[in-house]
């Protein structure tokens, strides 16, 4: 079943053309990578797709409800977490959320807190500051705020921007358990790494206008046929890094420990 319906989207700042007839579906419980350059667009569906533009051109349908006319029933199925988390680092991790879900008229305020603490790991942290908080952690909290009141899609724009490569693979497994649970998730990215690791499906956005959709499959099957060569395999600077604070220790070692490798190129 789709949860995102969007044919013919079309955006113009001025004389200047941002999105010339934009097409994609995504599937509930799925998700969806918008991959592009800066500039490409991404943001702008973004925020079409919350409610906070109006396009000038196309039909949008959000968890079965039509953008023009049901805004207010699109707002309620949805959250969108921005390219800057939007906690308060004066309050403690545990605070900022009792606040967005008091802010949400919910019950037990607090047992909304405690169980998405749990959820997304920060439990030993719920009662410090959140401006002692890492990167990773700060966009963890922002990603749980946004869930409060249980909404079946989210918005993330570029939610590991500025982040260190500890930091992103924090980010990556909330995001994944997300749509294990049947979130929908809309992902915009520029990091080529991160719609590959993430998206069931991706879209890439160039110009204005989808230039390819597909699985990562379905997207190399557009490239000529692969060359077979050997060579000799040296761990990236990513699996070095994280091998030495001790993230992936055990995968380098393994890799390290076979000299050669098939590469496709």
């Amino acid at each position: 079943m789709q949860t995102l319906h969007v044919r013919g989207l079309e955006k113009s700042y001025g004389q200047l053309p941002v999105l010339r007839g934009v097409d994609f579906e995504v599937e509930r419980g799925t998700i969806f990578a918008l991959l592009g350059s800066n500039g490409a667009g991404k943001t702008t569906v973004i925020k079409i797709l919350s409610t906070l533009l109006k396009p000038d051109a196309g039909s949008v349908c959000v968890n079965g409800f039509d953008l023009a006319g049901q805004g207010k029933l699109v707002r309620e199925s949805i959250s969108l977490t921005g390219q800057f988390a939007a906690v308060d680092e004066i309050l403690t991790g545990r605070e900022n959320l009792v606040l967005v879900a008091r802010l949400r008229h919910l019950e037990n305020a607090r047992g909304v807190a405690t169980d998405l603490l749990e959820r997304f790991l920060l439990v030993k942290d719920a009662d410090r500051r959140v401006g002692t908080y890492s990167g990773g952690m700060r966009r963890r909290l922002d990603i749980a705020m946004s869930l409060i009141g249980d909404p079946p899609v989210i918005f993330l724009d570029e939610p590991t921007t500025g982040l260190d490569p500890h930091s992103r693979t924090e980010v990556w497994n909330s995001v994944k358990s997300l749509a294990r649970e049947g979130t929908t998730v809309l992902l915009t990215t520029q990091y080529l790494d991160e719609a590959e690791h993430l998206a069931d499906r991706i879209a890439i956005l160039h110009e204005g206008r989808i230039i390819a959709n597909g699985t990562l499959a379905e997207l190399k099957l557009l490239l000529p046929p692969a060359q077979v060569e050997y060579i000799q395999k040296q761990p990236t600077l990513e699996e070095v890094f994280l091998a030495i604070i001790g993230n992936h220790g055990d995968s380098v070692a393994a890799a390290g420990s076979d000299p050669t490798t098939v590469r496709q190129s």
